[in-house]
């Protein structure tokens, strides 16, 4: 393998090195000296030859050049831009690989975070993977010293624009539109002005929404027109932040949407809301959380940090009431027209709140739930830990944790574990992206 080193000011010297594991960005582990070496594009095991770009006090950062002893594990990157794209991490490694590497690194941290085990670890939940990503920002650069505009993700380690001509890991239809995009948006009068473009695909319609500075000229609308008929997407125009988009030209203000077919929803969203990036994942996900819950038709339920529904709404057509608590209004907003379209609103209620301010009289006033879901950004949950550790009666008998990060999950648990005595029954990782380094998992407290 030989790649071209990132750009740096700071190139050390070339180091033969053996790799002991990886560390949370894919990077393979190595130490010279008595210093840890931190090693791209390589994997455990391996003995390479790499460049140091980088030089800490307490670390360096190399580049694989050459790898002298390979891993069995290793495979041959799909993609041409792997390397110099910062979209993957982990192409060079059998997807199977991939997550045996993650759930060690699940099992890793909560030992040396939390400095606790799971009882039991779960049949990692896998999906596709390749042109799994529904859901994707793409930064946009004027850049005539490269030919013109760039469109794609960042270079790895880097705020310049990939040189992308294809994605592996966005579904075919979307990177198919690389190109031509670079073409559209050299030909508006904005292209200076207009740094980025997001992507969300829904099971039968395309929206890309424009971040733009200055307002369209008519020619720049006739343009976006053309090409949304021309390749059967819908423009959305964003002046502002995530709330500040509008429909452009024809496109429906309504349209996008995934489904969960286990449960006989079709859930609704616009460009800019979360949903997970892995539609297919983040099916077999949530059966995955609502069986591992376990809810009775009698019991009340409450789902923290609920967003869209994407739990509440399958678990209300299993229960008797589920209660969706949410920081943003307008989520609630969304999710709570979910409800009533598909005729759950009387089981299901939604609150707007800062969970992350979560007390114990904030907790006792939402009345008592007989078990807990929970999926918080990457910041984790520790206001709930420390309420449901203090607490003495009444407590759920089961919460299921869906975490987006290993350490903060590993915080979490170690509280209601040490401090609360829950036990961690189960613990498992959910390989939403694939040949990145991100690992998601789903945790059982009782």
């Amino acid at each position: 393998m030989s790649r071209p080193p990132p750009r740096s000011s700071a190139q050390g010297p070339a180091l033969t090195l053996s790799i002991e594991s990886l560390d949370l960005e894919g990077r393979g582990i190595s130490r010279h000296e008595g210093k840890v070496v931190f090693v791209r594009g390589a994997l455990p095991g391996e003995t390479v030859l790499a460049q140091v770009v980088r030089r800490k006090p307490r670390f360096d950062v190399a580049e694989t050049t050459q790898v002298i002893r390979p891993s069995p594990m290793r495979a041959e990157p799909a993609c041409p831009h792997f390397g110099v794209c910062g979209g993957c991490a982990m192409q060079h490694m059998q997807p199977r690989a991939q997550v045996s590497v993650k759930q060690r690194v699940l099992e890793d941290t909560l030992w040396h975070v939390g400095r606790i085990r799971a009882e039991q670890m779960l049949p990692p939940i896998v999906g596709p993977a390749w042109g799994y990503r529904y859901r994707a920002r793409l930064s946009v650069r004027h850049v005539p010293r490269k030919g013109g505009v760039l469109v794609g993700f960042h270079e790895r380690g880097s705020s310049y624009v990939a040189d992308m001509h294809e994605c592996h890991v966005l579904p075919r239809r979307v990177s198919d539109l690389l190109l031509p995009l670079r073409a559209l948006v050299e030909s508006l009068s904005l292209r200076d002005r207009l740094p980025q473009i997001e992507v969300a695909l829904g099971e039968d319609r395309l929206a890309l929404v424009l971040r733009i500075l200055q307002p369209l000229l008519p020619e720049d609308e006739a343009r976006l027109s053309a090409f949304a008929s021309q390749h059967q997407v819908d423009f959305w125009l964003q002046t502002g932040g995530p709330d500040k988009i509008e429909p452009f030209g024809t496109t429906p203000a309504e349209g996008l949407h995934y489904g969960l077919p286990e449960f006989g929803l079709r859930m609704p969203f616009r460009p800019t809301d979360f949903t997970q990036v892995n539609h297919a994942i983040n099916a077999v996900l949530v059966s995955r959380a609502i069986g591992l819950l376990a809810p009775q038709p009698d019991e009340r339920i409450a789902d923290l940090f609920c967003g869209l529904g994407n739990f509440t709404l399958p678990m209300a057509t299993r229960v008797r009431e589920v209660v969706g608590i949410e920081g943003s209004a307008t989520l609630v907003s969304r999710a709570l027209q979910g409800a009533q379209a598909h005729g759950l609103e009387s089981r299901t209620r939604f609150e707007v709140a800062n969970l992350f301010e979560l007390d114990s009289e904030r907790w006792k006033a939402l009345g008592t739930f007989d078990r807990v879901l929970v999926d918080p950004p990457r910041e984790g949950a520790q206001a709930l830990a420390q309420v449901l550790s203090a607490m003495k009666d009444q407590r759920p008998k089961r919460v299921v944790y869906v975490s987006c990060n290993p350490a903060t999950l590993a915080r979490d648990a170690a509280i209601m574990v040490h401090e609360g005595g829950w036990r961690i029954k189960q613990a498992g990782v959910v390989n939403m992206f694939p040949h990145t380094a991100h690992v998601e998992s789903i945790a059982v407290f009782e």
